[in-house]
């Protein structure tokens, strides 16, 4: 076995025997669990307490508006008994009482809510909808159209359903969404930048705390600085890739242990909202015809949400991301390990990690840009520049790149990553074996020129 595959073998093997490699990869998936399960969670825990609002309506016109609902009953009291109920409002029974003093047609502000305690918005929004519709028709009734009923029903069919397609290039169409596209989009991007610095960082500190402990002068009389860097460097990213699919592996294990868990508790309006993108179409419980109504709806737009992911790909999709992800590390990877060669501890460490982070940081102002417009320029260039393709790439992918664009770029950031390393080991021979001294850019630059002599 030759020596770099040794160092390989021991970076490799002494991190994913820590405790906090096993703790974080069991604790990630738990929490990106808890981030998708809890809202869905939070939905089955309905208040099932029932409320009753006393009504006062000074005008007569909405009794028959606002109706009980499964939790909330309304009880209108007459005129004369509004004064006794404020007065005694502790002693009721009541969660809150509403007032209707003019017609709300003419006086949207004449309706007021009074409690003893904060008023929930779902309260709130119950009683401005049930009242928002009957307003709203008796309005158009004022107008005087003849033929109203029929011109309101036809009114009221009126509705804009935007499919997006996505056309292939024999033709073909497949379902696709742009909200879904964005998504995907802003969870490569944003999952790209955190490993790179992550899994990067950790190749900084593993040098640095080497050269510090002076264990490097043992390894160096045996291996070549080359060797030990890409050692370190390949152990290290063998390292993310196993716990990168360990976590997609135990968060998959987690959500269906979860929603088997959930799918009990959960009734036809919350499956509904769970598959629905369009929030404005929501059903609503009272107009709900039946929950098995609500499931074949439920598994309508399933299958069109399976027919979305189907268009993105996903199998290329996460090859290109475990590529790019690789690529990206390999590129900072060099980077952090020549620095951490020429450093002693991480305060003198800072002015050199500066022009290593701008270039990521920089990658993610352009990665937010490529979710309004993918095809500009500015982005086009950040997709195939190495220093930041391995971030706007993947949020570009998902809203379709032309395949040459894609082998171009991987192209590029192939080069990239053997000049960098090449330009990183050069500063990793000479700076692995330097103590005590203060190192600038200039020092650097001699130890680059030195190691070509």
């Amino acid at each position: 076995m030759s020596k770099t595959k040794l160092i390989i073998k021991r970076e490799y093997l002494s991190r994913v025997k820590k405790k906090s490699f096993i703790i974080m990869t069991f604790l990630t998936p738990l929490l990106l669990t808890g981030l998708m399960i809890i809202p869905t969670w939070i939905m089955t825990m309905k208040d099932k307490n029932e409320k009753t609002l006393a009504v006062v309506d000074y005008t007569g016109l909405y009794e028959d508006i606002i109706k009980d609902s499964e939790t909330l009953k309304f009880d209108f009291i007459p005129q004369n008994e509004e004064a006794a109920l404020r007065s005694n409002f502790k002693k009721s029974d009541y969660y809150a009482f509403l007032i209707i003093s003019e017609d709300l047609i003419e006086n949207p502000n004449a309706i007021q809510m009074f409690s003893d305690a904060a008023i929930t918005m779902d309260i709130k929004e119950y009683v401005s909808r049930s009242l928002k519709e009957y307003l709203k028709e008796e309005k158009l009734k004022s107008f005087d159209i003849e033929g109203f009923d029929e011109a309101l029903a036809e009114i009221n069919k009126i509705t804009v359903n935007i499919s997006t397609l996505k056309l292939s290039e024999d033709g073909t169409v497949k379902q696709s969404s742009t909200e879904a596209a964005m998504l995907i989009s802003i969870f490569f991007a944003m999952f790209s930048y955190f490993f790179i610095f992550m899994y990067g960082s950790q190749v900084f500190t593993g040098v640095m705390q080497e050269k510090s402990n002076r264990i490097v002068e043992v390894l160096i009389s045996s291996v070549k600085p080359l060797e030990l860097m890409m050692g370190k460097i390949i152990g290290i990213a063998m390292v993310a890739v196993t716990q990168f699919f360990m976590w997609i592996v135990i968060t998959l294990i987690f959500v269906s242990i979860a929603m088997n868990f959930l799918a009990p508790k959960m009734d036809a309006e919350i499956i509904a909202q769970m598959v629905q993108t369009d929030t404005t179409r929501m059903p609503n419980i009272n107009t709900m015809p039946n929950v098995d109504e609500a499931m074949n709806d439920a598994g309508f737009q399933m299958d069109n949400l399976i027919e979305i992911v189907k268009s993105f790909n996903p199998v290329k999709t996460m090859l290109l991301f475990l590529f790019y992800f690789i690529c990206g590390y390999l590129i900072y990877a060099a980077l952090f390990a020549a620095v951490g060669s020429a450093v002693d501890n991480e305060t003198d460490s800072q002015q050199f990690m500066m022009p290593i982070t701008i270039p990521v940081i920089i990658a993610m102002f352009i990665a937010i840009s490529a979710f309004r417009n993918p095809a500009s320029s500015v982005v086009f260039w950040g997709s195939l520049i190495p220093f930041t393709s391995p971030i706007v790439m993947m949020a570009r992918i998902s809203f379709g790149v032309p395949n040459w664009e894609i082998f171009l770029s991987m192209a590029l950031l192939i080069i990239g990553i053997l000049f960098t390393i090449w330009f990183a080991a050069r500063i990793y021979k000479t700076g692995i074996l330097m103590y005590g001294k203060k190192v600038d850019f200039k020092e650097i630059w001699k130890w680059f020129m030195y190691a070509g002599k």
